[in-house]
């Protein structure tokens, strides 16, 4: 128990940022972190080290994640979407009172870049976003990435190619029309 402890201590973090960054609401995020560890837990004796035990955390949260999309979609056929009044509302998490840190405008342009970036990440597909995030925000390989999207590293190269080109049009794009 104290083991799984450590274990669950050491990734929870990573694991609820790449849920995080996939679905948008921090408190399904951590609804679904929890659950992924839940999943890890009651699978851990058909874990065969074959991968490292973060890939296979990894695979969990991807496929909670595609699951929970794919339950809201059937939950949500021509019900109001909550998540428009949502976009405009002050994060919980937000910080009251000045932190002493950077000077204001460098502090303005980097959520005016932040916020860029996130929405070129919203206007490309799941698929090419979680590659995205799992390469260049978590830092894992491309074997890893296959291993956790259960495609081949290949495609892997390939979604990665092609969702960076995509950003870089669509960041490019949003620079160009300032």
């Amino acid at each position: 128990m104290h083991a799984y402890d450590a274990l669950v201590t050491r990734h929870r973090g990573r694991i609820f940022a790449m849920i995080r960054n996939m679905i948008h609401q921090e408190a399904d995020a951590w609804d679904l972190s929890q659950e992924v560890f839940i999943k890890a837990w009651q699978a851990l004796p058909r874990f065969e080290a074959k991968a490292r035990f973060s890939t296979w955390l990894y695979r969990i949260a991807h496929n909670a994640v595609y699951d929970w999309v794919r339950k809201r979609k059937i939950e949500s056929v021509g019900e109001l979407n909550d998540e428009i009044f949502e976009r405009e509302r002050i994060d919980s998490a937000s910080f009251t009172t000045p932190s002493g840190g950077e000077a204001p405008d460098a502090t303005m342009v980097q959520g005016e870049l932040r916020d860029k970036i996130a929405a070129a990440l919203e206007k490309i597909s799941p698929e090419h976003r979680e590659v995205v995030l799992l390469k260049d925000v978590q830092g894992l390989s491309y074997k890893e990435i296959a291993e956790v999207m259960s495609c081949e590293l290949g495609t892997v190269m390939s979604r990665l190619y092609y969702a960076r080109q995509k950003l870089q049009t669509l960041l490019k794009d949003e620079y160009e029309s300032r």
